[in-house]
């Protein structure tokens, strides 16, 4: 089973993505920060997070991402940036170490299809 780390402010973005991959065979952890998240990516070393960039505090999704994927215990975790902002942050992202980046609103298929692609699976 795939362990999935869902990272964002708004609960019921979370709860969207969550309800999105119900279909497939995930344990789901979810945060509400970037602190959280790297906190949470070192305990679970999940196969996939999915990160926003926009949260409050000193750790957004940019500079989690950078901690998740500069610590040799969690390097190997893939993460797909979810971006709800007006400026292209996709750079920044993919600098970071993101795997893929997603623009919010999201389709679920297209959320789906790179969960797949990255995972190398089909849900």
């Amino acid at each position: 089973m795939k362990k999935v780390l869902i990272v964002d402010d708004c609960k019921e973005i979370r709860q969207l993505v969550a309800t999105t991959l119900d279909i497939g065979e995930f344990t789901v952890y979810e945060a509400s920060s970037g602190s959280k998240a790297v906190e949470m990516a070192k305990k679970w070393i999940p196969d996939l997070i999915i990160m926003d960039i926009s949260m409050p505090g000193t750790v957004d999704g940019i500079e989690a991402t950078r901690q998740i994927k500069n610590s040799p215990a969690t390097a190997a975790c893939q993460i797909i940036i979810l971006t709800g902002s007006r400026v292209d942050r996709r750079k920044d992202g993919l600098a970071a170490g993101a795997t893929d980046v997603l623009s919010k609103p999201f389709s679920p298929l297209d959320l789906i299809a790179k969960v797949e692609s990255i995972l190398g699976i089909t849900v």
